[in-house]
């Protein structure tokens, strides 16, 4: 008689391990996600044979004897990629790109591989969803030159690593993550287990081999990345491709990376011949009307490591009936909320009976506080139905007591904003620069009703 495979319950977002079914996870606190999956044989049972990597014991040194020479990079030929993560592609480490399907993800790598081995090295794309003649078609349409690209169709990881073993590839993609299996474990492809010890396998195969790997990643219906959480805590590096409302362009955000920067974007416009580098972001998304009207102010955000200006709109009416709205798109609602409050508080300007629509020009999505002058400027220009200069930009953070705090690498805003035609600013007095900036006027700041005051007259 056959032996009852061994289950467990593992939450899908956190990869929490539960002896039995519950309704809510205590881990993560998600409804719902807890599912039952086949545990993998033990150590008594027949298990299939790890290859791909070395199992000896790891070497025990003092932390003053490691080498701190930086990390060798390669190049992916693409600037904005490169920027993303970090400098290039570092010898050993595994990159995870998410984004929604038809974002770009597949194309986007096959266009840096391209370009990689084009330098004669080598260079491995491993394809569990797509065949290869799927592949060759968009490389052709695309132009592309495939003489050096090696390809497999392979979903299982122990032949996947039996191949690099064979061909030894300095860069490695695997389209998609979530299909590829181990033998190592009995669950079905997809599942938590898999795709966990999938990452885990590429991962230590990367490690002690110095080979790079790009995994590519589902994202679910929340714009999240499909599968357990412990995937992001595997990776070294995780970034996300998504586009902008229109879906003219595609912005690459590096969410988690051990070797560069945050929060770091790259931004690329996708046409009939692939993905194409955005050189001057900015521009971009400041494609302002011909006529000026009210509620539009410009800002300058820093992302990453270099400044972009934004265009923030607000429109504020009547509310018509019962509570009156307020809406938020690419800013934190909360945050609006609370700087509508210190408007009227410190700068008497009541919004509690009007309507506030808040946007970020062109699908940006502001993650910090020196976007606050702006978006208090745009309100008020939008209820007093006054235009304010097309030719100023604000940036300062906002706090509870009216101040106007400084932000960093104030002087980079200061010089970007300058190149692109600025000729008057609003900033934090703090960030006022000790020597002029030919051709800006700046108007140093350092409470809320300074602004107020200076508004419409700069």
């Amino acid at each position: 008689m056959s032996k009852k495979a061994k289950t467990a319950f593992v939450c899908d977002q956190c990869g929490t391990d539960y002896p039995r079914w519950n309704g809510q996870c205590a881990s993560c606190g998600e409804w719902n996600t807890i599912k039952e999956i086949r545990l993998a044989p033990t150590a008594n049972e027949k298990r299939p044979p790890a290859t791909g990597y070395s199992g000896s014991r790891s070497e025990v040194k003092r932390l003053s004897d490691v080498n701190l020479s930086e990390s060798e990079r390669i190049s992916s030929g693409i600037s904005e990629f490169d920027r993303v993560l970090g400098g290039g592609i570092v010898r050993g480490s595994v990159v995870l790109i998410g984004g929604a399907p038809g974002a770009g993800k597949s194309t986007l790598l096959l266009q840096a591989i391209a370009n990689i081995a084009a330098r004669e090295i080598s260079v491995l794309y491993v394809s569990g969803e797509e065949s290869l003649q799927q592949i060759a078609e968009r490389a052709n349409r695309l132009k592309l030159p495939t003489e050096n690209i090696l390809m497999l169709a392979e979903t299982s990881v122990q032949r996947i690593c039996d191949v690099l073993d064979e061909i030894q590839p300095q860069i490695l993609v695997i389209d998609s993550i979530q299909v590829m299996h181990t033998q190592t474990s009995d669950s079905a492809a997809g599942s938590v287990s898999q795709v966990r010890e999938s990452a885990s396998y590429l991962t230590q195969y990367a490690k002690q081999n110095d080979v790079s790997i790009f995994m590519v990643g589902h994202v679910t219906k929340d714009h999240s990345l499909a599968g357990p959480m412990t995937l992001s805590h595997i990776v070294d590096t995780q970034v996300m491709l998504s586009s902008t409302d229109d879906a003219r362009y595609r912005v690459l955000r590096a969410d988690k990376n051990r070797f560069g920067s945050i929060g770091e974007l790259g931004f690329f416009a996708m046409d009939n011949t692939g993905l194409k580098e955005v050189k001057n972001p900015s521009a971009m998304f400041l494609n302002r009307a011909e006529n000026p009207a009210p509620g539009s102010v410009v800002t300058v955000l820093w992302e990453g490591t270099r400044p972009l200006l934004v265009e923030i709109q607000a429109l504020v009416t009547d509310c018509q009936y019962g509570n009156p709205r307020r809406l938020a798109v690419g800013l934190d609602q909360n945050r609006l909320a609370m700087l509508l409050a210190v408007l009227a508080r410190h700068g008497g300007i009541s919004t509690a009976s009007d309507e506030i629509y808040a946007n970020v020009v062109g699908g940006i999505r502001v993650t910090e506080t020196s976007s606050d002058l702006a978006i208090v400027a745009s309100v008020v220009s939008s209820l007093r139905n006054k235009v304010v200069s097309q030719e100023a930009f604000f940036f300062g953070e906002l706090g509870l007591n009216g101040e106007i705090r400084p932000v960093a690498n104030g002087h980079a805003r200061l010089n970007d904003a300058a190149k692109h035609g600025f000729k008057k600013a609003v900033i934090p007095k703090a960030n006022a620069p000790k020597k002029a900036i030919p051709g800006l006027e700046i108007h140093g700041v350092s409470n809320l009703s300074e602004v107020l005051d200076i508004l419409f007259e700069i």
